[in-house]
């Protein structure tokens, strides 16, 4: 984890949290997945009226790694979040992917092999918490369990 630039995969998700479509919560998540190769695949929250079917940052992050093929190289996740005001996160508090968005990103680690680096921060501020995603979701259920890998 120590080579991975987590200041620089938090700006993107901080970036990403930009574009967050959260009217009912007013709570903006943004998700940079670190792929492979270096590159970046952003996602932000995705709100519905219809609660159930909105879409968190992460899981919107890796259907678009899935998307482009490269589910596999997945790396690493920064993920920020905090309430909106004026269209703006804000909040110094870390947030963590949620279960839902922890067995999303199991899935792209067990099959891409690796242990995802988790980095956790807050809207604002330059402190953030460093997780390995088997810490966050111990005993995981994957593709493994299904002979798939």
């Amino acid at each position: 984890m120590s080579d991975i630039d987590a200041p620089a995969l938090i700006a993107a998700a901080r970036e990403a949290a930009r574009n967050a479509h959260a009217p009912y919560s007013n709570f903006a998540v943004g998700a940079a997945l670190l792929m492979t190769d270096g590159s970046i695949v952003t996602g932000c929250n995705f709100e519905n009226a219809s609660y159930g079917l909105s879409l968190c940052a992460e899981t919107v992050a890796t259907a678009r790694a899935n998307a482009e093929a490269r589910l596999r190289e997945v790396v690493a996740v920064g993920i920020i979040g905090g309430m909106m005001t004026d269209g703006v996160a804000h909040g110094s508090d870390p947030i963590r992917p949620c279960g839902r968005c922890r067995q999303v990103l199991n899935e792209a680690a067990q099959l891409g092999g690796r242990d995802l680096a988790v980095f956790c921060a807050g809207a604002e501020g330059e402190a953030y918490e460093t997780h390995r995603l088997s810490d966050l979701l111990p005993h995981a259920f994957g593709p493994g369990d299904l002979g798939i890998g």
